[in-house]
């Protein structure tokens, strides 16, 4: 690999989550050294590749999770493992499909997220295996990808939705999560997930700094543009009850959201 399109690439084609993590963090420690060219020469795959398990369901087929049983905290441990895991790869293509539309920190900034998104995969699947399971134990949502590959064609509708609603979500529901662990005496997993929820913010806020920049320079008022873009790409709801501090610390203020839960 050299360049950074090709690097972003072999992320998204690396199927093994240890082959995934590796490549995801060796790619990202290859760029801060310079390693790599700052050229987009490989295509993004359409489709990333994926492991035998878990096996991916619709939603809803998927069982029940929670955060008292045993039992419950494992299964949503396994479902945020496996958003991390997909994490991975969205944070390599939006580098690797638009970062020749940006500037040279664009690609610094969305590799450090996917070196992020890598450690909370391993360190979640690392807290599933001490609770006697492990990522691909249970089956995982199948829509995952659905966002990204409905805004492959268009950078600002994919920070829009990926890390400005997708992410941004996890800000809302997570202190609840975190909260309900430590009423249940799990307090390793719940350490976890702060951390994880510290990184998030970050990563909401290189949505809303890349998503500003294009709308800066196409002249663009970007809170509306935000709404158009959510409401045609989205096919979810923006729904309250929101983390409007955290969202707030991230550059995604109540103007931009808060319309959409309106409707």
């Amino acid at each position: 690999m050299q360049t950074v399109g090709e690097a972003c690439r072999a992320v998204l084609l690396a199927a093994d989550p240890p082959l995934k993590i590796r490549t995801a963090r060796a790619v990202a420690r290859a760029w801060r050294r310079g390693d790599l060219r700052h050229d987009f020469d490989a295509t993004m795959p359409d489709q990333p590749a994926r492991p035998a398990s878990p096996e991916l369901l619709p939603p809803n087929r998927m069982p029940k999770r929670g955060g008292g049983s045993e039992r419950g905290r494992i299964a949503l441990l396994h479902a945020l493992a496996h958003i991390e895991f997909s994490a991975i790869d969205l944070a390599f293509d939006v580098a690797g499909r638009f970062g020749a539309q940006f500037p040279r920190s664009f690609v610094d900034d969305w590799l450090s997220v996917g070196a992020d998104e890598a450690m909370h995969f391993a360190i979640l699947d690392r807290r599933l295996r001490v609770l006697g399971s492990g990522y691909g134990a249970l089956p995982a949502h199948v829509g995952l990808w659905d966002s990204a590959a409905a805004t492959a064609h268009d950078a600002a509708a994919r920070l829009a939705v990926v890390p400005m609603v997708l992410e941004a979500r996890g800000l809302d529901v997570t202190p609840d999560t975190v909260t309900r662990f430590r009423i249940a005496g799990d307090e390793p997993s719940a350490r976890i997930l702060h951390r994880i929820y510290t990184d998030e913010i970050r990563h909401v806020g290189f949505g809303a700094k890349w998503f500003g920049f294009l709308c800066a320079a196409g002249d663009i008022a970007p809170a509306p543009h935000w709404q158009m873009l959510v409401r045609r790409y989205f096919r979810g709801v923006v729904k309250p009850p929101f983390n409007d501090s955290a969202r707030a610390r991230a550059g995604l203020t109540r103007e931009f959201y808060a319309p959409l839960a309106a409707d």
